[in-house]
């Protein structure tokens, strides 16, 4: 165990699994309390004695967060049982429909919106309540390059609203960079692109079955834009988190971190 994050209360949304769940080892390694919400009930238990096993102090609460009154009871119960949120991470979310804009169902559309976008504002203006009288926080929102680049294009074709929760994720992180900065509160948006890990697997095989391709082809061909030439590991995203989330960060705010293995746009 490490100090870096020493006595500090973190929410990990998306927590269960994935990249939420590497965040929340890395933030208990150093010393962090930890509430970790999601939708998955088994998910949620299986990470929280995990956690538990480290040594760490962890909490679960079943939240769908784009249910308003869910976010607010998850984040009220975090203060009753530790008395503060010192830290937000908005990690949870969908990959979305994978179609052109003309095929979109608007349902489809929304939920994407609603949880890539929505989601991540209602738990950071609840945080944001007890954040704000503590003259103390810091909110981390897990963005995408897909929200940037485009796979190192100027948009995302078949991922139009995946793509635009995204690019709202990195304009909510500089929005409210600005309206809390006044009060010792940081946000910040750590960007990645390919990440080794479920959703990887899942978007690769849609790609595939949509380009008539193999499932090895297509991971060969988007590791062929990257410097590195591989997906970035759930541990390393966290690593970035913890860093963020740590006094080593204090002058960073408002900004785009990106760990993207070095994604370029390809010539070959």
């Amino acid at each position: 165990m490490c100090d870096r994050l020493k006595d500090r209360v973190a929410i990990i949304t998306g927590g269960g699994q994935g990249i939420g769940k590497a965040i929340a080892k890395a933030f208990v390694r150093e010393g962090s309390k930890v509430a970790i919400a999601a939708r998955t009930v088994a998910n949620l238990e299986k990470t929280v004695e995990e956690l538990k096993a480290m040594g760490g102090e962890a909490i679960a609460i079943p939240t769908d967060i784009t249910i308003e009154q869910q976010v607010i009871d998850m984040v009220s119960k975090v203060v009753d049982v530790y008395g503060k949120i010192d830290i937000l991470v908005n990690n949870s979310g969908i990959g979305g429909p994978v179609n052109n804009v003309v095929d979109m169902k608007l349902d489809e559309w929304n939920y994407s919106i609603a949880v890539d976008l929505t989601g991540s504002m209602l738990c950071a203006r609840e945080v944001l309540k007890h954040m704000i009288p503590r003259r103390s926080g810091n909110i981390i929102n897990i963005g995408a390059e897909g929200g940037r680049t485009g796979d190192g294009r100027s948009g995302y074709p078949t991922r139009a609203a995946y793509c635009c929760a995204k690019m709202g994720v990195i304009g909510l992180t500089e929005t409210l960079a600005q309206e809390v900065g006044e009060y010792g509160i940081r946000v910040n948006c750590l960007s990645a692109a390919a990440v080794r890990g479920e959703r990887f697997m899942w978007v690769m095989t849609t790609r595939a079955k949509t380009a008539g391709t193999s499932v090895e082809e297509t991971i060969a061909r988007e590791m062929a834009n990257y410097s590195l030439k591989r997906p970035a590991e759930e541990y390393e995203l966290a690593n970035v988190c913890v860093f963020l989330a740590s006094d080593e960060s204090s002058a960073i705010t408002g900004q785009t971190i990106v760990a993207h293995c070095g994604q370029h746009i390809s010539f070959k």
